[in-house]
């Protein structure tokens, strides 16, 4: 892949064989960000996990301490009373089938995150094959399959991140943007980090994270010292 200018002069500035403390590779991305708008952080986990056991295929959501830095809209799929708490609690929309028929012959995606109480999923399963190649299927791991609806669309708001593993046991969620602080940075990659240690399938032998890395949106990736997160 060729990479602009600008990307390699940021790529110089990293040392590529060395892995940096959190800190330091927190500063580093901040520094060497490139583009003038305020470009999102992703963390990057290389697990050792076999994917192909489903107990060691990871997927679940937490709230970051600090947010991701993103407001994101909200789509309650619920009926009645229900319908009711998803509008107070601040849901971007609201409705049932309405809104399925809506995103089934429209082709309506103006929403991050799908939340959906259990009685509706039936009627969502019509859409599975739209929703889930987009992420956008509800599921009860992430909690977006729910009766507590206000928690739900709560935490959303909040910044709750989203992760599963990939095939090859990876793990990639957003931890901010280059603007944060990076004390808040390093607070919320301190907290993702330390959600998936506590939820290291218990056939796993030997060392459970092989590789973490750092990256702003347009920016290479930065190496973290595995070592500044072991148990």
């Amino acid at each position: 892949m060729k990479r602009g200018k600008k990307y390699l002069e940021a790529a110089s500035k990293i040392e590529k064989a060395k892995a940096y403390s959190l800190d330091e590779a927190v500063k580093l991305v901040k520094e060497i960000k490139t583009a003038k708008f305020d470009e999102s952080v992703e963390l990057v986990l290389r697990l050792n996990l076999d994917t192909k056991k489903a107990d060691q295929q990871l997927r679940g959501a937490t709230v970051l301490p600090n947010g991701i830095g993103k407001t994101k809209k909200v789509l309650v799929i619920a009926r009645g009373a229900k319908a009711t708490e998803a509008k107070d609690a601040g849901a971007d929309y609201v409705g049932d089938t309405d809104m399925i028929d809506k995103i089934a012959n429209e082709n309506w995606f103006d929403f991050d995150t799908m939340i959906a109480t259990p009685d509706m999923m039936p009627a969502l399963g019509k859409i599975g094959r739209v929703l889930g190649p987009k992420g956008l299927m509800p599921n009860p791991k992430t909690g977006t399959v729910t009766m507590d609806i206000a928690k739900a669309v709560s935490d959303v708001k909040k910044g709750r991140v989203e992760y599963r593993t990939d095939s090859f046991g990876n793990v990639a969620v957003i931890v901010g943007k280059t603007s944060f602080d990076a004390d808040k940075l390093v607070e919320n990659i301190n907290s993702f980090v330390s959600l998936i240690n506590k939820t290291k399938p218990s056939t796993v032998k030997g060392k459970y994270i092989l590789n973490i890395s750092i990256s702003s949106t347009m920016g290479p990736g930065v190496k973290i010292d595995t070592t500044n997160f072991e148990n």
